[in-house]
């Protein structure tokens, strides 16, 4: 395996500026190196990620990949650091992003990025991807960023030893999901790990909660704006929300989301609801699906899909322009994505992934992708612009620890009638 050239990034963000600056001028001065910028630090992501780096090893010998990482869930702390070197001038090779809104709105729009249709259209991969994701990663008609997966988050995870005990069954709905939470508190155990230390963690259970509630039509018109917070099945979403924090790890707080998928794996609570990177999390840590872990789609959203996509794209002014366009024409091709997502725990953006490698999850999630109803994520960028979802997580914050019905619809609402499309 090639040496990699590993950036180990402070969340600071001026030493990190000062380390950037540095390795920027001097991957200007090598016009074989490629730098890439993820968040993509541990576990199976960070696996995955190696694997794709191989690949493109295999392919390109000569090119030096610089792996820049921030650590930091959902790129909570990642974002602020890119936000400081695009800003500043100093942009990576090519980094990661949400597609969708996080996508357009923060670096598309504001003339950040280069379009990027003619690496789809000259590897003949532009009808290698479902028309709606090609959607979902364009901008008046031209590409900007290639998706190297689809992530699904309405999965709940749960402990098939734990539900064996009780002799219970995975809930279904939400009334399923309370009764069964009473039999794990009356037995002190926490029915639902919840590792919010960073705030997303909670946003990204209520997503599935509202869609739970509302159904996909309903679940999309709030985010555009068109349905109101006091809307009755809204509020009835935010009161089930609140409900379940009577289940909740005490220790949430202060607990990783990915320690709280372990908590499943490992005996120390019924479920979890968490992206189905907990499978490449499990997957990385020895677990075994059916005897650890298995899964369901969270109560009440089957037939439902809440997908994101992680992606990369060609910021205008990148150092090593060439080398990127190298890296995303692999980021397209099967080989890439065969080779980085049965280790992430997504599946391929692509319509063409060999089965052969992936898992009976995975396997599960291709077929519900292709079938169920797709709606985006809330959490990960792909529903709303970054402003409005820092604004929703910061409610978050509050809403977990007060639950308060009422102040949060109030809040939520003056959110979106500064944010949503108008």
């Amino acid at each position: 395996m090639k040496k990699r050239i590993m950036v180990g990034l402070l969340v600071a963000l001026m030493a990190t500026t000062m380390i950037f600056a540095q390795g920027a001028a001097e991957a200007k001065a090598e016009s074989n190196t490629l730098e890439i910028f993820s968040w993509w630090t541990a576990g199976g992501e960070a696996d995955g990620l190696e694997a794709m780096y191989n690949e493109f090893d295999r392919q390109y010998p000569g090119i030096e990949i610089i792996n820049a990482t921030v650590a930091g869930g959902a790129g909570t702390n990642a974002k602020a650091v890119l936000a400081t070197r695009m800003q500043g001038g100093n942009p990576p090779d090519s980094f990661q992003v949400h597609a969708g809104h996080e996508l357009i709105d923060t670096w598309v729009v504001s003339g950040f990025m280069e379009p990027i249709t003619f690496v789809l259209e000259d590897a003949g991969y532009m009808d290698k991807f479902p028309a709606d994701v090609i959607d979902i990663i364009s901008y008046e008609g031209e590409v900007y960023s290639i998706p190297v997966n689809i992530h699904r988050s309405n999965v709940m995870w749960y402990s098939p030893k734990l539900f064996a005990q009780f002799n219970l069954q995975p809930p279904k709905t939400m009334a399923d999901f309370f009764r069964v939470a009473e039999v794990f508190k009356a037995n002190g155990i926490p029915a639902l790990a919840l590792g919010d230390n960073e705030i997303w963690a909670a946003t990204h259970l209520l997503e599935s909660v509202i869609l739970a509630h509302t159904g996909p039509d309903k679940y999309n018109a709030l985010w555009e704006g068109k349905v109101k917070w006091n809307d009755a099945q809204v509020r009835s979403a935010l009161n089930d929300f609140a409900k379940m924090m009577g289940y909740i790890n005490r220790d949430h707080a202060a607990l990783a989301n990915m320690d709280a998928a372990g908590y499943v794996a490992e005996g120390k609570a019924a479920m979890n609801v968490m992206g189905d990177w907990a499978a490449g999390y499990y997957y990385s840590q020895g677990f075994e699906q059916g005897e650890d872990w298995d899964w369901v789609p969270t109560p009440g959203t089957s037939g439902n899909f809440i997908m994101l996509s992680d992606s990369f794209g060609l910021p205008k002014n990148a150092p090593n322009r060439d080398n990127v366009i190298k890296w995303l024409t692999l980021c397209a091709s099967q080989e890439g994505q065969d080779a980085f997502n049965p280790i992430k725990g997504s599946i391929p953006a692509r319509i063409d992934g060999d089965r052969s490698k992936y898992d009976r999850y995975l396997n599960a999630a291709m077929d519900d992708f292709a079938s169920d109803a797709i709606v985006p994520s809330v959490a990960h960028g792909a529903a709303i612009s970054e402003p409005w979802l820092t604004r929703i997580n910061d409610i978050m914050s509050v809403f977990v620890t007060d639950l308060d019905v009422d102040k949060a619809i109030t809040e939520f609402q003056a959110a979106a009638d500064r944010y949503a499309p108008k």
